[in-house]
């Protein structure tokens, strides 16, 4: 069965579904087991699904609109927090048995994976799983659902000279340009993102010069910051002119916007990082959530994804997917898989070792 075919399928749930007491077999996905029918009869008389999520509520909108005009018997109900907040939530809430979200999706991996870790997440083997790279699924348990790649980008007006197109050459930049540079250069505070310190940790893996870059830009006095909208302003306004380990998703929608602002895909090599989706594992609409996963990974649902800004984790998607970031990235792209790894980097003595290590870089 065609991608195209299963997309129709999809496509025509909600009038299947309209006036329906219960799911039939036409009801179902091309592909999907025939029992599926029994899952979105569940989902329908559950008749909500609750996401807590980073992401916010006006990107994540296609999505959510997407989804429930698929269902229209099933409201979202989206919970925008941050990443840490998300965990320390679903912990709480777990040990006062009050779990209150039936799925999880955060851009903080390693978090992500530590709760699945620790018993948090439903093990469940979605009917798209086939669909996803196999560094993106963890043990049927969680699912990796976009590509964010980690790019340079500079203000043309402000920035002089030839761009870095390599993280050597951006090392070099720096080096030799300290005192025009200085407090010129951002990046991600990756004490306060968890995206930031999980891509950062990655490139210690893959660059073993990476803090030969870590110092070079405290020595010219760099800026970090907590979010991505602040490095925008910061070099959109010319106040900075340069940042690496830009979240590439959103640095290419501010240059479309924006004509003075020029993304690099780095050459040598481009760390995406992506967003985690789970099931909770005493999720209030278990039906429902499975349902909202499916369609996450779906085709449909990424591309509902990939409109918002996030490109897709699928390869046969239209617009921006894996595959486009990977020619940007001249073949370079090197995805954060979803492995243990992850949970080796935030052990606490090692994860301590990396922040102090950090620090030094910052010591005049």
């Amino acid at each position: 069965m065609s991608f195209l075919s299963k997309s129709r399928a999809w496509a025509a749930i909600p009038f299947l579904l309209t006036g329906l007491s219960a799911a039939s077999a036409q009801t179902v996905p091309a592909g999907y087991p025939a029992d599926y029918a029994k899952l979105l009869e569940g989902a329908v008389k559950e008749a909500t699904v609750s996401i807590y999520s980073p992401t916010d509520a006006e990107q994540a909108k296609g999505l959510i609109t997407g989804f429930e005009a698929a269902f229209p018997g099933i409201k979202v109900q989206w919970n925008d927090l941050s990443s840490s907040a998300v965990y320390n939530r679903v912990v709480s809430e777990a040990a006062a048995g009050q779990v209150g979200a039936d799925l999880v999706w955060s851009n903080g991996l390693d978090l992500q994976l530590l709760l699945v870790e620790e018993g948090h997440a439903a093990v469940y083997k979605s009917p798209e799983a086939a669909n996803v790279p196999t560094w993106a699924n963890y043990k049927d348990t969680a699912y990796l659902t976009t590509v964010e790649p980690s790019v340079f980008m500079y203000n043309k007006t402000v920035f002089e000279g030839e761009p870095p197109r390599t993280h050597a050459e951006l090392l070099a930049l720096l080096a030799a340009k300290k005192d025009e540079l200085k407090g010129k250069v951002a990046t991600f505070d990756p004490e306060k993102s968890a995206q930031a310190f999980v891509t950062m940790a990655t490139d210690v893996h893959i660059d073993n010069k990476f803090w030969n870059l870590v110092d070079a830009f405290g020595a010219a006095d760099g800026k970090v910051y907590s979010s991505s909208g602040q490095i925008r302003e910061k070099i959109l306004s010319g106040e900075h002119s340069i940042g690496f380990n830009v979240n590439g998703a959103y640095a290419a929608q501010w240059a479309a916007k924006n004509p003075n602002l020029v993304v690099v895909y780095p050459t040598d090599y481009t760390i995406s990082a992506s967003r985690a989706a789970y099931i909770s594992k005493a999720a209030p609409h278990p039906n429902a959530a499975r349902v909202f996963l499916d369609y996450m990974l779906s085709k449909p649902g990424q591309e509902a994804v990939a409109k918002a800004g996030l490109p897709a984790i699928r390869s046969d998607t239209s617009g921006d997917n894996y595959e486009t970031a990977n020619k940007l990235a001249s073949g370079n792209l090197k995805p954060i898989p979803l492995d243990a790894s992850l949970l080796a980097d935030l052990e606490p003595t090692k994860r301590a070792g990396f922040f102090k290590r950090w620090k030094q870089a910052f010591q005049k």
